[in-house]
């Protein structure tokens, strides 16, 4: 990959949307993570203003820890990025006071960690809105188009998703290019939502290399049936979460009604 094109590719095309659509910079949810690094030092290098959010919910130090090292690099690099904090865990133990919960529900977890997302965008849509930002995605091809790794309405809910055409690997040859900080850039992968140490390798089932190829070798047109050991079962494993969270990636469905009856 021409890495160097394609960043300014990118920065390139996230400045002409703005621009094109009059407003006047980004929002970008920062996690510690390397797909939210690449994003926020994407927007930066479009010279536009960069506001990256933190929003802990009982997040890990660590976490936390690469987030501000992240952020900090970026100002002082980008004279037109600014951060902020939002503290967002009272909200969500709030919400869980409120919200009516059955014990023991097997359902309850992943509920909650999708909450946990669906704040987070609440909150990138208010400083959106505060400023004339677009909310910038942070989901990468793997995730948004391969097993929909991602929460509907929560960090699938974006303006824009300049790294959506890049597969996990080639996030990280940008991060590498862009210098991301080797904190980040050598973290195993997680979307934190749980509020413990499972990375996305332990609810995936394979790691995002394993992934990577079995969205490729379905896109060359190859079944299960091609495959055996460890690569059938990754194949399989793809199949599988790709088309139970299909209803991620396509529009929403519209029950349309016939003309006749609306005449």
């Amino acid at each position: 990959m021409h890495t160097e094109k394609v960043t300014l590719h990118i920065s390139n095309w996230l400045k002409e949307y703005a621009t094109n659509a009059k407003m006047e910079g980004f929002v970008v949810g920062v996690s510690g993570g390397i797909d939210s690094a690449v994003t926020s030092s994407l927007c930066a290098l479009t010279g536009m203003r960069t506001l990256c959010v933190e929003m802990p919910i009982h997040q890990a130090t660590s976490q936390v820890t690469r987030a501000q090292e992240h952020i900090t690099q970026l100002k002082e690099r980008f004279a037109n990025v600014s951060d902020v904090r939002v503290d967002l865990t009272p909200v969500f133990e709030e919400f869980k006071k409120q919200a009516p919960q059955t014990e023991n529900d097997p359902s309850l977890d992943l509920s909650l960690a999708n909450t946990r997302a669906r704040l987070r965008m609440t909150t990138l849509y208010y400083f959106a809105g505060l400023h004339r930002y677009l909310v910038a995605g942070t989901g990468n091809k793997v995730e948004d188009f391969g097993v929909g790794f991602y929460t509907k309405y929560g960090d699938g809910g974006v303006d824009l998703s300049p790294i959506a055409d890049l597969m996990k690997s080639e996030v990280y040859a940008l991060g590498s290019f862009l210098k991301v900080p080797n904190s980040i850039m050598e973290a195993a992968p997680t979307d934190g939502l749980f509020g413990d140490s499972r990375t996305d390798e332990d609810q995936l089932g394979a790691s995002y290399d394993e992934l990577e190829w079995a969205m490729k070798m379905k896109d060359l047109g190859m079944t299960a049936k091609d495959f055996d050991g460890r690569e059938k079962k990754v194949f399989e494993l793809f199949v599988h979460l790709h088309q139970a969270n299909r209803h991620k990636m396509i529009p929403i469905p519209v029950c349309e009604i016939p003309s006749l009856w609306k005449q």
